[in-house]
């Protein structure tokens, strides 16, 4: 097993993982104390598996350095990083009972058959599985195999827990129970843990801290708060649900790409975002009079389609906006792709930041 560091050595993770793939390039910072979750977050192809796969041991760093607890991991084969790993699709041993894909990881630490099913039957316990214990995989929910999966990982007491989509093997309705689950049993864990996703949800529910990646970059980290606040890219805004534009501002007036203007109650000069939800888009079939809205701008329906229980209509003109209205409103409103509308937004309801 990995020694933990040296005395006096920084705890958490220090990490600089380059890695070469062909084409793709890959280079992203971490740095993570014991008892923080951070989340990696971006597009299909964006790097986020290579990083946790890297973290892991099952990529070789191209150059960079990744360090647990003040030692050095890089090179250490995986089986003798203090490292957890849930993958995806949980990768339990179909011929083993619960209690026995949970006690694989204190045998291969060394411990007896008998007290690594005693540590095994602990966590069970922890996670609610005790009655599982003698069940194999094929006999489990998705949810239970989900937590058989996280106990293997803890049972090894590891001080890097690396969890790879956790969720997305999950209908809808069994994902929010376990999201909720897995909430707790990571605010308890004492080590640091990093978890990959593209579900927003799942980032923002679970994570202290959001590290978004694209094309192998880090563009933007910070609070889940902040990100949904202060998004930095077109990817981003959508995630969280957001109109996001980049301009100059002079003053309480934004000109964004494209010549359109967006009035914002900040007094803001130089190059910033202005970012409003598609909720605070009102939409009418004629030019509206006497509007206390400060935006306004004349478009074309481009699409329709259902976003929960409302109709988000795409909208092209001098703004390409995207606006929720709910379906009683789209029919009354007579929309359908082609129409022409006029857009209002009440100037307090954007929000400009400096870029």
């Amino acid at each position: 097993m990995t020694e933990t560091g040296t005395p006096g050595a920084a705890a958490g993770l220090d990490a600089r993982l380059v890695v070469e793939r062909g084409p793709f390039h890959l280079d992203v910072t971490l740095a993570a104390a014991p008892g923080d979750v951070v989340a990696l977050l971006g597009p299909n192809g964006a790097g986020k598996t290579t990083a946790l796969r890297a973290l892991a041991g099952l990529v070789p760093l191209s150059a960079g350095h990744l360090r647990l607890d003040g030692a050095e991991l890089d090179g250490t084969p995986p089986e003798s990083r203090p490292v957890g790993v849930v993958f995806q699709d949980y990768l339990l041993f179909p011929h083993l009972s619960a209690l026995d894909n949970v006690a694989f990881g204190p045998r291969c630490h060394g411990a007896s058959r008998a007290a690594a099913r005693a540590q095994a039957a602990v966590w069970l316990e922890r996670l609610d599985l005790t009655a599982h214990a003698s069940a194999k995989p094929r006999r489990l929910s998705g949810g239970q195999a989900q937590r058989v999966a996280l106990a293997r990982a803890l049972a090894t007491h590891p001080r890097l827990l690396l969890l790879d989509e956790p969720l997305a093997a999950l209908d809808a309705r069994t994902r929010l129970e376990v999201r909720a689950q897995l909430r707790h049993h990571l605010a308890e864990f004492e080590a640091v843990a990093v978890l990959v996703t593209h579900d927003p949800l799942d980032a923002m529910v679970l994570a202290d801290r959001l590290v978004v990646v694209e094309d192998g970059r880090i563009v933007q980290e910070g609070t889940p708060a902040h990100i949904a606040r202060h998004p930095r890219t077109d990817y981003i805004a959508h995630l969280v649900g957001l109109n996001l534009y980049r301009g100059e501002a002079e003053g309480h007036t934004v000109r964004v790409e494209g010549g359109a203007e967006v009035t914002t109650t900040e007094d803001l000069t130089g190059p910033v975002f202005v970012a409003f939800p598609p909720s605070a888009v009102t939409l009418h079939r004629d030019r509206p009079t006497g509007s206390s809205a400060r935006n306004l701008w004349r478009c074309e329906v481009a699409g329709l389609e259902t976003h929960g229980d409302q109709i988000r209509a795409a909208l092209t003109g001098p703004l390409p906006l995207a606006a929720d209205l709910t379906t009683i409103a789209a029919a009354e409103l007579d929309l359908h792709p082609g129409a022409t509308v006029w857009a209002t937004v009440k100037a307090t309801q954007t929000h400009a930041y400096p870029a």
